[in-house]
């Protein structure tokens, strides 16, 4: 039983959650423990939950509570006909070892108590042909339970002068959802010719791999799942030399070793040395994680500048303050202002300007600096608490979902729990961690609900609930198409077809459309 946590995982993942192995220690103790609460209520009748979204929170949290709760029945919502969420089109495309997980996502959806729902959004209007829509109401009508697992769907802006006005700008969500098939950015097509240096602007691990893409050699990337529109992009592309700019030091970097050192060993590829100031003078005596980062920038790439044609630079103390563009519209340079750190080697140390600002020329420029969620239509309604400000739901820590008490519902006002409503993941405790902090988190949530299944306390059905029995005859089947677990195998089979002609595991479908008649 100990080691069902880590068959979760795939091994890159685990690695990385074992260097902070707190937590991991903690999962598998709870998996290994016996159950301490009731699995089953008074009623003793069928438990249904509805999941909205099938990234890893949502299905982590499906399989937790399908485990713990008897009688559970869950039905997964998803807006798009394909499964997955972000392991699917956020996952960078030469990284497959981390899209394991879907073979235990596929463990979940083969469960008869389970049903996947795919092409039907909740609450928002599907922007595709053939798309369903079911308002939050409706849903909630259905279900003893409703949990939110619907991710970060929004990217964090700048905030400064020309950000949406000239080309060449774009947000790294939408540049990593284009090269991964994501059909809301199929049309992307991000230009690469117009110049050979970038900006990445954000130091994490996804600014990393938008870096990475750029500057691998195509053919090596040719074997993956990227798409092949985005392959022909890219072996058109001129990108020479790659800014990654951050507003704080080295010891502040959101990245990770695994990323960087991905960087430093690509083929042909330079990095240019940090500024040595920014690294403290004893790394031997720094904690392991941070000293095997700080070497690692110090040792610097595996070529040599007189044997690369592309190279690279971690860009620190810069905050950007002006997009410039040229008489025709087009993005030409970055204007940044210098800052410094108060504590330039604590990893918490604030930032100050210092006035003074330079421009790094560039054609093309990508945001980086975070995801966002945003609220579903119907939450207002629903009494469910939505922080604007953070891009979270409002909740205890747990997954529970908070509702105001009083009348206004601002941030002072106070909550109690929303009952049978709940949250996991992204949208529950912001865009950060990798795939093993969502299902450490996705666990909490479905323990929460266990918990409480099992004490009797209020849900949202007062009478029995019919889940996705009883929600369907509100779809109208005449103007859109809902996707079920074999429709998606269709899907699949379909992409393995494309990508075996191709020489690759899949050639995604880069349309709702295609995915529609590949279903059929």
């Amino acid at each position: 039983m100990t080691s069902l946590a880590k068959s979760w995982l795939c091994n890159a993942c685990l690695h990385r959650a074992a260097r902070g192995n707190s937590w991991l220690i903690k999962s598998s103790s709870i998996i290994a423990r016996r159950r301490l609460y009731a699995t089953t209520n008074g009623n003793d009748r069928p438990f249904r939950m509805a999941v909205v979204g099938s990234g890893p929170a949502g299905f982590y949290t499906a399989y937790r509570v399908m485990s713990r709760v008897k009688k559970a029945k869950v039905d997964m919502f998803e807006a798009l006909p394909v499964p997955f969420g972000l392991v699917r089109f956020g996952v960078a495309p030469d990284h497959p070892e981390v899209k394991n997980c879907q073979d235990k996502f596929e463990e979940v959806a083969s469960s008869p108590d389970f049903t996947f729902i795919g092409n039907v959004a909740i609450g928002n209007q599907g922007d595709h042909f053939n798309g369903c829509t079911i308002p939050l109401a409706s849903l909630m009508r259905h279900y003893d339970a409703v949990v939110f697992a619907y991710g970060a769907s929004k990217d964090k802006k700048l905030g400064i002068p020309n950000e949406s006005e000239l080309q060449g700008i774009y947000s790294a969500r939408e540049f990593v959802g284009w090269y991964n098939g994501l059909p809301e950015y199929a049309d992307l097509a991000p230009d690469l010719t117009q110049g050979e240096e970038a900006v990445i602007i954000g130091q994490g691990n996804v600014a990393l791999d938008v870096a990475r893409m750029m500057l691998e050699n195509v053919d090596v990337l040719r074997k993956s799942d990227i798409t092949e529109s985005a392959i022909e992009t890219l072996s058109k592309s001129r990108i020479k030399r790659v800014h990654i700019v951050g507003r704080r030091g080295p010891a502040q970097a959101a990245f990770t070793i695994k990323e960087a050192r991905e960087l430093m060993k690509l083929h042909g590829v330079w990095f240019h040395p940090v500024d040595m100031t920014l690294l403290p003078d004893e790394i031997s005596k720094l904690p392991r994680a941070r000293r095997r980062l700080m070497e690692l920038l110090v040792k610097g790439s595996t070529s040599r500048p007189e044997h690369s044609t592309k190279s690279w630079s971690l860009d620190f103390c810069l905050s950007p303050t002006e997009f410039n563009g040229t008489p025709n519209g087009r993005v030409q340079s970055t204007t940044f202002e210098r800052t410094s750190l108060s504590s330039p080697f604590d990893p918490t140390s604030s930032v100050q300007s210092l006035g003074e600002k330079l421009q790094i020329p560039s054609s093309v420029v990508f945001r980086s600096i975070g995801y966002k969620s945003v609220a579903l239509p119907g939450f207002t309604e629903a009494g469910i608490l939505f922080d604007d400000r953070r891009g979270v739901i409002r909740n205890d820590g747990f997954g529970r979902v908070l509702q105001s008490a009083q009348d206004g519902g601002g941030e002072n006002s106070e909550s109690v729990t929303l009952p049978g409503v709940y949250c996991a993941g992204w949208v529950k405790r912001g865009p950060t961690g990798v795939i093993a902090s969502t299902m450490e988190d996705a666990f909490s949530t479905g323990d929460a609900i266990a918990a409480d299944w099992s004490t009797e306390i209020p849900f949202l059905s007062s009478e029995r609930s019919h889940g996705w029995e009883g929600l369907r005859t509100e779809v109208d089947k005449d103007r859109c198409r809902v996707i079920q677990w074999e429709d998606w195998k269709k899907i699949d089979k379909a992409e393995r077809e494309r990508g075996l002609l191709a020489g690759k595991e899949r050639e995604k479908f880069t349309s709702t459309s295609e995915m529609l008649v590949a279903s059929r």
